[in-house]
């Protein structure tokens, strides 16, 4: 119960102080970071636990890269917690396929085939496969913004399909729905490609 209550009480207070932050109060944004600062870490662990053992990118850097990128959401108007954590995954996924793609390729190496299984559910993927679950999500965005958020913030923000229906403004079910419409056009994408 009380777990409940203090996760309740915490979720209040990052929206409060979201909403504060998107006003203006510069101060607010100080005392979110240290309460946003595990669940951040959290999901760069996250990331990086598929990556290649000494990876130049560790867990923190990659927080620390995030909230940099963040800052130059000015004009964001935060609406909840699961907005800024969806944001938030945006931002590491970003930064990550930046990183594998400017990676140095080995020749005549090709990327792995990754199934959407492997892609949203079971692992991390390293950068090969990480660049083509982006590519995949780049094509299923051109196609269905939404079904390309709802990926996103599933597996990237790990966020549950109560959050994503109240970020969308959707109910569940349709995220429910939408995610396995998603993730059989991922299979179709990711086994097509060479």
């Amino acid at each position: 119960m009380y777990q409940e209550y203090h996760a309740l009480q915490t979720s209040h207070n990052v929206t409060g102080l979201l909403i504060a932050w998107n006003n203006g109060d510069e101060a607010a944004l100080e005392q979110l970071v240290p309460i946003v600062h595990d669940e951040l870490h959290r999901l760069a662990r996250r990331y990086m636990g598929g990556e290649r053992l000494g990876h130049l990118l560790q867990p923190t850097a990659l927080v620390n890269e995030a909230y940099i990128r963040l800052m130059g959401w000015k004009n964001v108007e935060w609406k909840n917690r699961a907005h800024f954590f969806g944001v938030s995954a945006k931002l590491m996924r970003g930064v990550l396929v930046d990183f594998a793609r400017k990676r140095p390729r080995h020749a005549g190496h090709t990327a792995p085939h990754v199934s959407v299984d492997e892609a949203c559910l079971v692992s991390e993927r390293a950068g090969d496969d990480l660049v083509a679950l982006d590519d995949a999500l780049t094509s299923l965005a051109a196609i269905d913004e939404r079904k390309s958020r709802i990926v996103e913030l599933r597996y990237f923000g790990g966020l549950s399909n109560e959050e994503i229906a109240g970020v969308l403004h959707i109910s569940t079910v349709t995220v429910i729905r939408e995610w396995n419409k998603a993730k059989a056009w991922l299979y179709r994408e990711l086994s097509s490609r060479p």
